[in-house]
C-alpha cells in the first residue's frame, strides 16, 4: 500500500511539473490591440468596417494634409492607405507625410478616379474611409 501511495504521489508531482513546463514553454497568447475608435461616417458597408479600424483622427472630415504634415491625421491616412493595399514606406504608419506617403496617396487617388495630386483633402478622405 505504501509503495502505491508513494508512486501515486510521484506520478502526480511529475504530471504537475510537466504541465508547468509546457505552460512556461508555450508562446504567450497573441495580444489583440485595443480597438481604435472608428471615425464618424455615413452608414453603409465599407472595406474598412473592421474593429481594428485606423481611427487616429475621429473627425467626420479630417483636415487636408500633404507632404510635410505630421501627427495623428497623417497616421490615419497612412493606415487607411495600407488597408487599401498601398505602400506608405518601410516604417509603415509613422505619422510623417513624406514622399512615399505622397506616392501612395497619388496611386490611391488614381485608382479611385480622383485628381492625383498626393494631397489628402475631403474627397480623398471620403474615398479612403468608404472605398
Amino acid at each position: 500500500m505504501q509503495i502505491t501511495r508513494g508512486l501515486t504521489t510521484s506520478v502526480a508531482a511529475l504530471v504537475l511539473a510537466a504541465a508547468a513546463a509546457v505552460a512556461a514553454a508555450a508562446p504567450a497568447p497573441a495580444r489583440t490591440p485595443p480597438a481604435a475608435t472608428a471615425p464618424v461616417r455615413a452608414a453603409g458597408a465599407s472595406a474598412v468596417d473592421d474593429p481594428a479600424f485606423c481611427g487616429f483622427d475621429n473627425r467626420l472630415t479630417p483636415p487636408t494634409i500633404r507632404e510635410g504634415a505630421a501627427g495623428d491625421t497623417v497616421r490615419e491616412a497612412q493606415c487607411l492607405l495600407q488597408l487599401w493595399g498601398f505602400y506608405v514606406g518601410p516604417r509603415g504608419v509613422d505619422g510623417a507625410f513624406g514622399p512615399l506617403t505622397t506616392s501612395a496617396a497619388k496611386s490611391f487617388q488614381t485608382s479611385r478616379g480622383l485628381a492625383a495630386d498626393g494631397i489628402i483633402g475631403p474627397n480623398t478622405w471620403t474615398r479612403l474611409r468608404n472605398g
